[in-house]
């Protein structure tokens, strides 16, 4: 046997582990259930959950599917080789720091340097369904009297169908496209408003980094548990129906978004916490990219 094909063979197990997990990493990213992912690539759901336990020795033309599916490219998939790009005082700094320093050197950074920061027009909620956005966002529109704008309704006016009309047409680069036109009318037409984006739109960099550019943007969260809660209380039972592990895919879907979400110029924790105690420090956040410095003090 050829020497290359031994070295292949001996690491063909940890790449194929790595690439299910990209696989299971990117699709939680995206908030799409394996039975979704299965009927955008037209792969089964039974290969998909070899695919992503690294049992599955995947062709190039099936990673490409996947890829086009999930609307990433096909090398998002594929194992890396690591380059090391830090400075070596930098790299053993940042390696001291907790995760809780990480992040707030990532903001002071960002703060420093980010030269594209443009003038924030209102106020944007990110997170994930169940955590408060639609809620707080009305309340918050209503009190200061600007538009609240739900983007996935926008995005269902501009095309003319709902999202699974969407999604099931076109998949996610259609979805993924209308999503940016109507981020893209909204910081035209109404330069000082609420948004509320989907859960998912972290997930497409080009388009978040757009929001976090012209809008002050605040991260609603709140605990798995209540997050579920919330969602089948408005009367939505889809994220239990047939899927006994809607809760751990929920968890892991907030892990993979975690470092996107926090981004964020602000966080709101909305667990264990009345509505209108959660408005009052979202008011508190906001009120000055809504109103103008001369409302502050009213």
């Amino acid at each position: 046997m050829h020497p290359a094909n031994d070295q292949n063979e001996s690491n063909g197990p940890d790449y194929m582990t790595t690439i299910g997990d990209r696989v299971r990493a990117i699709r939680a990213r995206r908030g799409m259930a394996r039975k979704e992912l299965s009927s955008q690539s037209d792969i089964s759901e039974r290969y998909l959950a070899q695919i992503e336990g690294g049992k599955a020795n995947i062709s190039i033309m099936l990673l490409q599917r996947l890829a086009a599916a999930m609307g990433v490219p096909v090398q998002d998939i594929l194992p890396q080789q690591e380059q090391q790009v830090l400075p070596p005082p930098l790299r053993d700094l940042l390696e001291r720091l907790s995760p809780a320093q990480l992040d707030e050197a990532y903001q002071l950074l960002v703060r420093h340097f980010d030269m594209n920061k443009g003038q924030h027009c209102g106020v944007a909620l990110i997170g994930l369904r169940g955590g408060g956005k639609s809620r707080l966002g009305q309340m918050l529109g209503e009190r200061l009297n600007v538009p609240y704008i739900r983007l996935n309704g926008l995005i269902e006016q501009l095309a003319g169908m709902d999202i699974g009309e969407i999604m099931a047409l076109g998949g996610q680069p259609a979805y993924r496209r209308f999503e940016r036109e109507a981020l893209e009318y909204v910081i035209e037409q109404h330069p000082l408003s609420v948004v509320e984006a989907g859960g998912s739109l972290v997930s497409e960099a080009e388009t978040f980094q757009r929001l976090l550019n012209r809008f002050h943007t605040v991260w609603i969260k709140a605990s798995p548990e209540e997050h579920m809660q919330r969602v089948i209380d408005q009367g939505d039972t889809r994220p239990m129906q047939g899927h006994t592990h809607a809760m751990d895919d929920l968890k892991r879907i907030l892990v993979e978004r975690d470092a996107d979400y926090r981004r964020a110029d602000a966080v709101l924790d909305t667990s264990h916490r009345s509505v209108e105690d959660s408005f009052a420090e979202l008011l508190s956040l906001t009120r000055p990219y809504l109103t103008g410095p001369t409302a502050v003090n009213q």
